[in-house]
């Protein structure tokens, strides 16, 4: 049923209310749990603490500078470290989850973002036997099992499929990947069709034997995937332009129970799959959400059905015209948190293909149930991406065991890890000293006292400790 306009400008007047804009151009403007208007006195006069954990440290193994105090290790190295069959862990980490394993242990599925023929990567996934969806394409996932003191064992979840780029960790325990990419079979040398979500159970080997897509979430660039663990809705995002891609709602059909081994079994139609139609508070129709420029905008939400979600013949997003979908650049990472999804919109080098002001990435915050997407997050343009401090291109997202959000960067010039606190204020976690490849997969271990993050070339993952406390709100 659609929002009414009543019902939206009342939802809008209590969401958006006491947001105000804090920090400089290049920095997050606010974060989850905005920053209210009793707090912009303290906030403006500079009584504050000072967020984070002081200044970077140079690496002198040339890798990745910390705070003092903190230390990391290498986990997996592309072409260095071994998987279990002896072959080399597979290059390009990408997005990554944690799982609790017995006794300590700790269970990470990562991604491995490889696109196109095997041919083209020194390190693809291994073709694992009775893993393998498409023997030509190069991407998967790798299972890593760690413990205290460092990694111990690391084996293939998925082979053989595209450009597994974020995706998502279920509320039962398993990682849906993402393909980034949606070749045909018979396009790039692949052999079957791709633009699909598989899922990867890092406890069940024998699970994951036979891969099959969930056709059902629809067939075209994706980059992440929540499941809403009250109604089991999925949100998924497309990192797509020319048009712009489109956030996505998947409807699970009448009486279907999400669980293990249940998505496999879904028809390729099952459920609805919509795409996000948004308005502002007077009613008007907005076409992308760049244009928003104000921390605190709120954007009432209805759904619009996909006509065809495999893309028989017209990729999903090019099936809507003009005012039917309201779309977004780079719709990158998700991480479902405080009963709804915060989704990333990066802009980053492409500032010229969004209609709105310029910027350099948003985070947005989607409240199912009141049917609102919240500018929660807002980086100004970084005037120059070769100097350590400033912050662009949001990529992959975590919320924070200590407050807060921690944000992945890919933008250009100095790539960093950095946290924002409830209140806006942003400050850096880590700095790549090694090369100017992105950070992926940034996600915090069970127990929370590991960071975990990835350098996706030539593909290194890092646990990084260290004294972690929480974040002030101000």
């Amino acid at each position: 049923m659609p929002l009414t306009r009543r019902e939206f400008t009342g939802r809008s007047a209590l969401t958006g209310a006491g947001f105000v804009l804090t920090g400089a151009a290049g920095a997050l403007a606010t974060a989850p749990g905005a920053l209210a208007a009793e707090d912009a006195p303290e906030v403006a006069t500079g009584a504050a603490p000072e967020p984070g954990y002081g200044r970077l440290l140079s690496d002198p193994r040339g890798v990745l500078a910390l705070p003092a105090g903190f230390t990391y290790e290498i986990i997996t190295h592309s072409g260095v470290t071994k998987l279990e069959s002896g072959e080399d862990t597979p290059s390009n980490h990408d997005g990554t989850a944690t799982f609790e394993g017995p006794r300590g242990v700790t269970l990470l599925v990562n991604n491995h973002e490889l696109k196109g023929p095997r041919t083209d990567w020194e390190y693809p996934v291994p073709l694992t036997e009775g893993l393998v969806y498409d023997p030509a394409a190069a991407g998967g996932c790798t299972v890593v099992e760690t413990r205290p003191g460092g990694r111990t064992a690391e084996w293939v979840g998925i082979a053989g499929t595209s450009t597994n780029c974020a995706g998502g960790r279920t509320p039962w325990g398993t990682w849906l990947t993402c393909e980034e990419n949606s070749d045909r079979a018979g396009e790039n040398g692949m052999t079957r069709d791709h633009g699909y979500v598989f899922e990867v159970d890092p406890y069940d080997r024998r699970a994951n034997r036979d891969p099959r897509p969930v056709k059902a979430f629809g067939r075209f660039d994706h980059e992440a995937v929540v499941i809403d663990p009250r109604t089991g809705y999925a949100y998924l995002t497309e990192d797509a332009s020319g048009p712009n891609g489109l956030l996505y709602r998947w409807i699970p059909p009448h009486g279907f129970q999400h669980g293990h081994g249940q998505l496999r079994r879904l028809a390729a139609d099952a459920g609805v799959l919509q795409a996000p139609r948004c308005f502002d508070a007077g009613g008007r129709f907005v076409d992308d959400l760049s244009r928003a420029t104000r921390i605190g905008v709120v954007y009432g939400v209805d759904w619009v059905d996909v006509p065809d979600r495999d893309a028989k013949t017209v990729d999903v997003r090019e099936q809507f015209d003009g005012e039917d979908v309201t779309r977004a650049r780079k719709l990158e990472g998700m991480w479902w948190a405080d009963g709804g999804a915060y989704i990333v919109a990066a802009v980053r080098r492409t500032r010229d293909e969004s209609p709105g002001a310029p910027h350099d990435g948003q985070v947005w915050f989607y409240h199912p149930r009141r049917r609102t997407l919240t500018l929660k997050v807002l980086l100004g343009v970084n005037a120059d991406p070769a100097e350590d401090g400033a912050f662009d291109g949001p990529d992959n997202i975590t919320v924070s065991p200590y407050g807060g959000l921690v944000v992945a960067e890919d933008g250009e010039g100095v790539q960093h890890l950095f946290g924002a606190t409830e209140s806006g204020r942003t400050y850096p976690i880590a700095r790549n000293d090694l090369n100017d490849s992105e950070f992926t997969g940034v996600v915090f271990s069970p127990d929370g006292r590991t960071l975990y993050a990835n350098i996706q070339e030539p593909g290194i993952m890092l646990a990084v400790t260290g004294p972690w406390r929480r974040s002030p709100r101000h």
